[in-house]
């Protein structure tokens, strides 16, 4: 056990909301004080708070609540479980005034709550460029044509009854963290950084169906997937990406897809830009030609330096954050916090994060915790006891290809500031005296 347990075990506030109404808040608030009791106390010292306990007793430990006397809700009540009421407050935000209409926005992942790597399907960021559909699977169809022996046609069931795969990868969307390029635009980790989510993912290998399909392997170059959307999505795939590890999914973390998330169909392209990730699949088309289509030609494309655009950078480079202590939290005591975050690489696993509590001058290896896997989010923790002072809490992630998260002056230097996507670079987070937690760039 690490000796920095002794010091007082610090409390956060959690950083505010302010998209519910006041009585809900209120409900979570008392809710959350009951629960942590005297163990979240401990700002007096832990030896006094240990003597009041002891002399006084304490009301939640000597009295019985209603539920430890009384008969709780029968099995079944509710036929889909539902997170507690509680925990209400932590909901994927849509960030105000990012577009023009609701159907082509975004909705964030509040990572600041989340625990682990997996994140839960009700939490799941969001982008439609169009917005979502509930679509019947038994009406769906998925085309294969173009440069094949053998053009098909599959529905769910025929799709359902192929050999399946289940694996965990993240899925980030390209213009995650873009509003940090010029400056500091946001205060939370959820609209920083959470257009990203990691699920485990379920069915057939897209490899699999090409190979039935008897894909041309002299001809062949390029794979397009189309969905079923009204806004007509879109992407090219390089065969060699599409014959490695890419997935015709129908279910994320043991069940089927949620609407949001492209049921009943969606490709997952591990370790490149959600947008091609085609929701409601219906359409692969083997060609020896990149399409050029309006989502890769126009869109989605690097603004470099000197004016020119780089296109069909798809590829989601070593990437961390930290979510707790982060923007908009509040430490309340001087003592001990578990600083922890997420890291995540799109060309393979990570390797090593190292964390800063002075801006970088300084840096500790972090914990990461398992599973470590491939193009999949890794948890890390690291020990920090603050004394009280004004400190810039930094990670720094490493992949399993020795790249290292550059510093935002580094990215600039070559991708300027008026890019939109692709930002990696390391995050820093302010602790002020009073223990305000808040979003700024340090060199």
């Amino acid at each position: 056990m690490s000796e920095d347990l002794s010091q007082t075990i610090g409390r956060v506030r959690p950083a505010p909301e302010h998209f519910l109404d006041a009585g809900t808040l209120e409900l979570a608030r008392k809710a959350r004080r009951r629960f942590m009791g005297a163990a979240l106390a401990m700002g007096a010292g832990v030896a006094t708070s240990a003597r009041a306990v002891a002399s006084e007793g304490e009301a939640a430990i000597l009295q019985l609540p209603a539920h430890s006397t009384g008969l709780g809700l029968p099995v079944a009540t509710d036929g889909y479980g539902k997170p507690s009421q509680w925990e209400a407050n932590l909901q994927r935000r849509q960030s105000p005034g990012l577009t023009r209409v609701n159907q082509a926005s975004v909705s964030f992942t509040p990572l600041q709550g989340l625990f682990g790597i997996i994140t839960p399907s009700g939490l799941h960021f969001e982008r439609h460029h169009q917005g979502w559909w509930d679509i019947d699977p038994s009406q769906h169809r998925l085309m294969v044509n173009g440069l094949v022996k053998r053009a098909r046609v599959f529905t769910m069931d025929d799709l359902m009854r192929l050999p399946s795969v289940s694996r965990i990868h993240f899925i980030e969307c390209g213009a995650n963290s873009a509003t940090e390029w010029g400056n500091v635009a946001v205060p939370t980790v959820q609209y920083s950084h959470g257009m990203v989510s990691c699920s485990e993912f379920t069915g057939v290998l897209l490899s699999t169906l090409l190979e039935m399909c008897g894909y041309d392997r002299k001809a062949a170059r390029y794979v397009l997937a189309e969905g079923a959307d009204g806004s007509s999505m879109t992407r090219t795939l390089a065969i060699e990406r599409a014959m490695d590890d890419c997935i015709v999914a129908w279910a994320m973390n043991g069940e089927m897809l949620r609407p949001e998330n492209g049921y009943p169909l969606r490709l997952v392209v591990p370790g490149v830009q959600g947008v091609s990730w085609v929701k409601y699949l219906r359409r692969l088309e083997v060609g020896d030609q990149k399409w050029a289509t309006k989502d890769e030609a126009i869109h989605y494309i690097d603004h470099m330096p000197d004016g020119t655009h780089r296109q069909y950078t798809g590829v989601q480079e070593c990437k961390s954050v930290i979510t707790t202590p982060s923007g908009g939290q509040t430490l309340l005591d001087k003592g001990f916090y578990n600083v922890t975050g997420l890291a995540w690489s799109g060309r393979g696993s990570i390797k090593r994060v190292d964390v800063s509590v002075d801006g970088g001058r300084n840096w500790r290896t972090a914990r990461l915790e398992g599973p470590l896997l491939p193009k999949a989010l890794a948890r890390f923790n690291i020990d920090w006891v603050w004394g009280g002072q004004p400190a810039i809490l930094q990670s720094r992630a490493i992949d399993s290809t020795g790249y290292v998260q550059p510093k935002i002056n580094q990215l600039r230097a070559v991708r300027g500031t008026r890019s939109i996507y692709h930002q990696n670079a390391i995050q820093s987070w302010r602790v002020s005296a009073n223990g305000e937690v808040s979003n700024v760039q340090v060199y």
